[in-house]
């Protein structure tokens, strides 16, 4: 079991070898991670937040540590330090959105967290493989897309401006995702590839959630940056 997890990886066109510098543009792009989360954790620090606002913060560094690790070491257990902290942040944004942003209960918020990824699951399990393999896999991540479009548009639609950070989010994700579709098609005209503009874009999209964090992510919060009811007469 020792030995699989000691597997490397060969995936993105910048890796010339097994060396741990084999792909350097890869892996010192991950700073936008970082830079993002401190970034984050100064603003949220800054406005007097509280744990859950700086968590994500420091999950946003800990998804720079782990693909860094991945595009260094490009080993099996270095992919799930690469996987997971993505897939966690995906997660905790999600309850914060629901919990923070549309001040829902916590029952109200599981129910509708469990839902959602339920049928975001099905829809990712149903891509056919053909679409799977031409987007170099990148369709697994269409359940953080849909989180951010999704919820996007619910917070909006429940008055508040948060709402606009995950819309913004996701058009940045678009762009980034499909630069990470593109690395192995590009790699004959460009060596490098494109993998790189990936960690870059998605370091700004972080960056723009914090934002919305930092600003309106407090408990309570959620009521106060809503525009007041304007009475009749």
């Amino acid at each position: 079991m020792f030995d699989d997890l000691q597997t490397r990886f060969d995936l993105y066109c910048e890796r010339t070898g097994p060396e741990f510098w084999s792909e350097p543009v890869n892996a010192l792009t991950n700073l936008a991670f970082v830079m993002a989360g401190l970034w984050g954790l100064y603003a949220t620090r800054r406005r007097g937040k509280d744990a859950f606002s700086e968590l994500l913060c420091w999950w946003v560094v800990a998804i720079g540590v782990g693909s860094f690790l991945f595009h260094t070491f490009a080993t099996q257990l270095t992919m799930w330090a690469d996987i997971l902290p993505i897939a966690g942040f995906t997660l905790a944004y999600t309850l914060f959105n629901l919990r923070r942003f549309m001040d829902l209960s916590w029952l109200s918020s599981l129910v509708a967290f469990v839902a959602f990824y339920a049928v975001a699951g099905v829809l990712t399990a149903l891509v056919p493989d053909w679409l799977r393999d031409a987007s170099n896999g990148s369709t697994g991540y269409l359940p953080p897309f849909l989180a951010l479009f999704l919820f996007g548009l619910l917070v909006l639609r429940s008055g508040h401006p948060a709402g606009w950070y995950n819309l913004a989010a996701a058009g940045i994700f678009l762009g980034s995702v499909s630069f990470r579709a593109l690395d192995p098609h590009a790699c004959e005209t460009m060596p490098l590839g494109t993998h790189f503009l990936w960690h870059t874009l998605n370091g700004l999209l972080l960056g723009v959630l914090l934002a919305a964090v930092a600003r309106y992510g407090a408990a309570g919060d959620a009521r106060l940056a809503r525009p007041p009811i304007q009475s009749a007469g």
